[in-house]
């Protein structure tokens, strides 16, 4: 899961970064592992800061000053493929054709096939394991054969509807040509969210941006915020906005999990408040706690909520069930989600860095949490027992969520199988309750992916062989070995680093060097 971010500013005379960072804050939630920022500025020029790391501790004001230009995109990663290699941050950047720029948020699932054309037909050097480089030279490929001095927003959209036919998947992505614009796009199913807004300047021209959730618009001042429509891409430049739907009809599917999990209540996702569905979630959870309830002769002396996302559900479910709700859990700000660290080991770690109980609310009583959704349990074990430890009677667990039994292919790291909780158990199914919690606040939307829940994929294209492949790639065994490879190499080249001044970068396609990633990048710079 990642957050994307474009801004283009109508004044040439001011800089996007410090906006972009401000907004990649607000977006910190939908990834921890890295972030980056490439701008635009005077002759198409572009200026890059990247690494992993959170936003506030990558980007500072001496970086943020030499990210020069009133355009850029933005990025917050955490990886679903590949590694958490350093290289591997976003945006991605080619020079040719015409110097392109790209931060994606979704997944391939036709990787293998698509790198072989790369290598065997368009002749590009995919230098990473990462399918937003794919996705990258695949749009650059398109670009490349109109054979053009100078493209227009017509080669664009071709080059885009022509990506759309050759990739299968999620993804939601902003893009920017060197002194052109930005770009935004979202395939057919409309899987992962992106959306823009504007804002009118004292001059009386146009600011706008391009985010993964509305609050970057909310934040910023825009208004008028439009999601982009499944298969529909947008272009933006000084002189005006043009949109076209670029791809075939196809089920319009946004992620379900956008809702119960990663969103912040506060942003808005095809039309529906995610904070009015995370209410809706806890009426129709109480509903349902109620008849177990009865049914096992159970009685409930507190409801409290699992910090953070199910706060808003614990507080519904308690007041239809006329029950006290209290805050039993105090969490430590400053310790990322569990559920987008990479390791078992490490979730598993800070879980009680993040959460600690107050005997006040828990000795002697029967406690009701409410959580947003049990994926591998990690969480919710060690929260059960933090309970028990701090004198609670008796401790039941309701989700708002359905169990989780299959693995994400579009973009959210749910890797093995054998790995979720609910994996081959036999529990009560409420899919339809959530779906309904959602989509009563929109009801156009027909369909939601809910592949984690029932094991179909909406894109097709997956079988049990994909599955097997991903897993492989993705299990908790496998990313600490990388995990624990890349912290040793990041050593030591941190250390080589220091004893010698920064070079410029290539200006072609390298995107996997060290610390010039494709361009000078400032990041270690003193």
């Amino acid at each position: 899961m990642c957050g994307i971010l474009g801004l283009l500013l109508s004044d040439s005379g001011r800089d996007a970064a410090s906006e972009i960072c401000e907004g990649l804050s607000l977006l910190q939630h939908r990834g921890q592992d890295a972030c980056g920022i490439v701008t635009c500025g005077h002759k198409g020029r572009f200026y890059q800061c990247k690494a992993n790391g959170m936003v506030r501790d990558v980007f500072d004001d001496i970086s943020i000053s030499r990210l020069a230009g009133e355009m850029g995109v933005g990025h917050v990663r955490y990886p679903t493929a590949g590694s958490s290699n350093h290289a591997e941050a976003q945006p991605f950047y080619v020079n040719s054709p015409y110097g392109i720029v790209l931060a994606h948020n979704g997944n391939l699932i036709q990787s293998d096939s698509l790198l072989q054309f790369m290598d065997a037909v368009a002749h590009r050097h995919i230098n990473t394991s990462s399918d937003s480089e794919l996705l990258l030279n695949i749009f650059a490929d398109n670009l490349q054969q109109t054979g053009k001095f100078r493209i227009n927003e017509d080669d664009i959209f071709t080059a885009i509807g022509k990506l759309m036919k050759q990739c299968k998947g999620a993804y939601a992505c902003v893009a920017m040509l060197a002194g052109f614009g930005i770009i935004a796009f979202r395939d057919p199913n409309g899987i992962r969210p992106v959306g823009m807004a504007s804002r009118k300047t004292s001059c009386e021209r146009w600011d706008y941006v391009i985010a993964s959730e509305s609050i970057v618009a909310d934040a910023g001042g825009f208004s008028d915020w439009e999601d982009v429509k499944p298969g529909e891409a947008v272009i933006i430049t000084r002189t005006g906005v043009s949109k076209k739907s670029v791809a075939e009809p196809a089920t319009f599917a946004p992620d379900i999990f956008e809702y119960v999990y990663f969103a912040r209540p506060d942003s808005v996702l095809d039309g529906v408040s995610v904070y009015r569905s995370r209410m809706a979630m806890g009426d129709a959870l109480a509903e349902e706690v109620r008849k177990v309830l009865m049914t096992k002769g159970l009685t409930v002396d507190v409801v409290i909520p699992v910090p953070d996302t199910s706060r808003v559900a614990a507080l519904n479910l308690a007041q239809r069930l006329q029950l006290p709700y209290r805050e039993g859990f105090i969490k430590n700000r400053y310790v990322g989600r569990t559920f987008i660290m990479p390791g078992q080991q490490m979730r598993r770690k800070n879980v009680r860095k993040k959460l600690n109980a107050m005997a006040l609310e828990f000795s002697g009583k029967n406690v009701l949490l409410v959580d947003d959704s049990i994926v591998r349990g990690t969480t919710s074990k060690e929260i059960i027992q933090m309970a028990k430890d701090v004198g609670a009677k008796k401790v039941i667990v309701a989700s708002c969520a359905p169990p989780i039994r299959h693995s994400n292919v579009y973009g959210i790291d749910m890797p093995s199988r054998t790995e979720l909780v609910a994996y081959g158990r036999t529990t009560e199914q409420t899919l339809p309750d959530l779906v309904a919690s959602v989509r009563q606040l929109n009801p156009s939307i027909e369909t939601f992916d809910c592949s984690v829940f029932t094991g179909e994929y909406v894109t097709g294209g997956v079988d049990e062989a994909y599955l097997t492949h991903i897993e492989s790639l993705r299990a908790d065994h496998i990313k600490s070995r990388l995990v624990e490879g890349h912290n040793e190499a990041k050593d030591s080249k941190e250390i080589a680093f220091r004893g010698r001044a920064p070079a410029i970068g290539s200006s072609g396609p390298v995107n996997g060097a060290d610390d010039s990633v494709g361009l000078h990048n400032t990041w270690h710079v003193s």
